[in-house]
């Protein structure tokens, strides 16, 4: 799975929620156009769909080992982008 699809599965199950549709379709857009999409975004997409129950859908609808690598490919490009913290 790559970072379009992980963010489409979001997209496709977000139209009850205007700000998290918004949102995941504008990361969608960049992404299929190229454009990198910031991680604080993905991180708050990440979080939104957890808050909303969108994550028992998405595995009722695709199966617990496509959400795995939903979240995995998410996850994986957020902490790729994000900062390390110094000591």
């Amino acid at each position: 799975m790559n970072l379009p699809d992980a963010t489409r599965m979001i997209l496709a199950e977000s139209a009850a929620f205007p700000e998290l549709l918004r949102v995941t379709r504008d990361a969608y857009d960049d992404l299929v156009a190229g454009r990198p999409v910031h991680h604080a975004t993905l991180s708050w997409m990440v979080r939104e769909a957890s808050r909303k129950g969108l994550y028992g859908v998405l595995i009722q609808k695709h199966g617990a080992a496509v959400f795995d690598d939903m979240i995995t490919v998410l996850c994986r490009e957020i902490d790729r982008q994000a900062p390390v913290p110094s000591r």
